[in-house]
């Protein structure tokens, strides 16, 4: 039986606690398509390929991390943000976007799902102020590992056993306290090293990221904008069919290596 668009949206706006959050744009929905939904599709950011799967798989919302309203808003549709609202009116499929709400969030959100597939301990503590939240997580393996095993299971726990792009291996030799933040996430690194992390983790880099892990003696690893960033989608997919029996959910992944 479908479910009523808004009840959809309102349980994950509920969840997520939007309303906490003064974010780089709006979170909620985005697009309104048809009122009733059965299927569901989560990914992480609002292209056309994702929306063209989506459509295949009679999906009537689309669920994102990275939606296609920031700032201010649309002031103008041109070109392919014109193009993908274009296909979501035409096939009648609604888009909600969570930004900084599904980072953020201790069970659902970015941050713990990475700190669960490289095995970090249930014990985390917040650091670094976005936006008025401490976005970064801090937190221990159960024993301390060498430096090569840490990167070992970043690889393997984030990137299906490939080797993150980009290492500044300026911390440790032995590594205990690891500090993350998902998304492009360099400029917390401070914030890690002065929480006593030993290596810092998140997803792309800014050009000064390099020599300042040097200069704080820090491990600096970068694992991929869209692949530290899943994880909160995946973990949407479970939480809507526990509240919604009757919806269809599943996640697509359009792969990127940035």
């Amino acid at each position: 039986m479908p479910i009523p668009l808004h009840s959809v949206v309102a349980y994950l706006d509920q969840t997520l606690e939007i309303s906490r959050f003064k974010d780089y744009g709006p979170n909620g929905l985005q697009i309104e398509g048809r009122r009733d939904v059965s299927t569901v599709v989560t990914g992480v950011s609002a292209t056309m390929e994702l929306f063209e799967r989506a459509q295949a798989l009679s999906a009537d919302l689309i669920v994102v991390h990275h939606g296609l309203i920031w700032g201010g808003g649309l002031r103008t549709i041109t070109g392919t943000d014109a193009s993908r609202v274009r296909f979501l009116m035409k096939h009648d499929m609604s888009l909600a976007g969570y930004h900084l709400p599904l980072d953020h969030h201790p069970h659902l959100g970015n941050n713990a799902g990475l700190c669960e597939a490289i095995g970090l301990g249930a014990e985390r503590d917040g650091f670094g102020d976005v936006r008025g939240h401490a976005l970064g997580v801090a937190a221990s393996w159960p024993e301390p590992l060498s430096r090569d095993d840490a990167l070992a299971g970043i690889s393997k726990g984030v990137l299906a056993g490939a080797e993150p792009r980009f290492v500044f291996a300026h911390g440790p030799e032995q590594v205990q306290r690891v500090g993350l933040c998902t998304g492009a996430a360099s400029d917390l690194m401070e914030d890690a090293a002065a929480a006593g992390c030993d290596l810092y983790l998140t997803g792309e880099l800014a050009e000064r990221a390099g020599p300042l892990a040097r200069e704080l003696g820090i491990t600096l690893v970068a694992a991929g904008h869209h692949a530290t960033e899943v994880f909160g989608p995946r973990s949407l997919c479970g939480a809507l069919r526990e509240q919604f029996a009757d919806l269809t959910v599943e996640f697509i992944d359009v792969a990127n290596p940035l």
